[in-house]
């Protein structure tokens, strides 16, 4: 009698982050635009956040991150079969910012490709590198979440330029037979409210021209009340949902890593779990909201502490434009 297949999971064997030296904190917003450390504080959960230099972009981070994510999996870039980056805010149209790392990483012949889910992409990046080597498409796959969102910000609308930063994370998944790995991730959108969150020019739409630069299009708009009502909502039953699918209760996590956006839907969204605050990861208050970039960032450093360990259960979940929300549940 033949034994039963074993099942193949992808999982992550190592992490890496990088974020620019130069931090912005709340006081030094206070020298730009009408606001105040209590304000932001009060509002968002965020004291200081990192910006890019005058020469950096989203694949300077995005190198950085990989490189630690290497070296701490003991890897050679060559052994990469596939590169994934989630981001918004990328060097350029094309090529992408995919290929640029790639050749940063003289990594020849490789699949390489950039991915828009906002600040749900590091997931829906784990989704899609999850589900080729489950398939066993590829070995060993790079995604990462890269951001220079401080590039594309308003610096006179006190509404959007408090809550964003600049940052990389990156994380390495190859296949298992073992226990462990990514086992389930939930992808969502609802293109009729993108409205909500929008950079609307220079794409085909708008493309670049003097009439868009004086409507200032080239910079991210929110509406944040409406975005934080249907965040709050949509985070409460994507957790609830993904626990339920997979038989486990929400005392069995051992750890929570939102999407660094917002303490206050962060809180609602453990409340509705349960969670205690000591179960959540926050960085929230250093880093500010760095989009695709978010989770893996805070995934690296609770790594990093010691706040995932071999055998956790750990929740990832994201919103952000388009709109867009996902989770993934994973065995470490």
């Amino acid at each position: 009698m033949k034994e039963p297949a074993k099942t193949i999971r992808s999982r992550i064997i190592a992490t890496g982050a990088y974020a620019p030296s130069k931090k912005l904190t709340n006081f030094d917003i206070e020298k730009i635009v009408d606001t105040s450390d209590e304000w932001i504080v009060e509002r968002t959960g965020i004291k200081e956040r990192r910006t890019c230099g005058t020469h950096e972009a989203a694949s300077d981070l995005a190198f950085e991150a990989s490189k630690i994510a290497l070296k701490n999996a003991g890897l050679k870039a060559k052994d990469i079969d596939m590169i994934i980056v989630a981001s918004v805010s990328t060097d350029m149209p094309f090529p992408s910012t995919a290929c640029i790392l790639q050749d940063r990483l003289e990594i020849k012949n490789t699949p390489a490709f950039d991915l828009n889910a906002a600040c749900s992409g590091f997931i829906y990046s784990l989704s899609i590198a999850d589900s080729f080597i489950r398939t066993l498409t590829y070995k060993r796959i790079l995604i990462v979440g890269a951001e220079a969102l401080t590039k594309f910000l308003d610096w006179e609308d006190r509404t959007t330029c408090v809550l964003f930063g600049d940052g990389a994370g990156a994380a390495i998944l190859e296949a298992t037979d073992e226990d462990r790995g990514v086992l389930s991730t939930k992808l969502y959108a609802d293109g009729s409210l993108g409205d909500f969150i929008t950079l609307e020019g220079g794409g085909s739409r708008n493309p670049a021209s003097k009439d868009t630069l004086k409507k200032k299009q080239h910079f991210i708009k929110m509406k944040g009340n409406e975005t934080f009502k249907v965040a709050v909502r949509a985070l409460e039953n994507l957790v609830i949902d993904t626990l339920k699918e997979n038989n486990i209760k929400p005392s069995q996590l051992s750890i929570l890593i939102p999407h660094q956006a917002n303490l206050r839907i962060i809180q609602a969204t453990a409340s509705r779990l349960g969670l205690s605050m000591d179960k959540v990861m926050l960085n929230l208050e250093r880093y500010g909201n760095t989009s695709a970039a978010s989770i893996p960032i805070a995934l690296d450093e609770a790594v990093r502490t010691g706040r995932v360990r071999a055998g956790d259960i750990v929740l990832l979940e994201a919103f952000g434009a388009g709109l867009t929300w996902a989770s993934a549940l994973i065995k470490w």
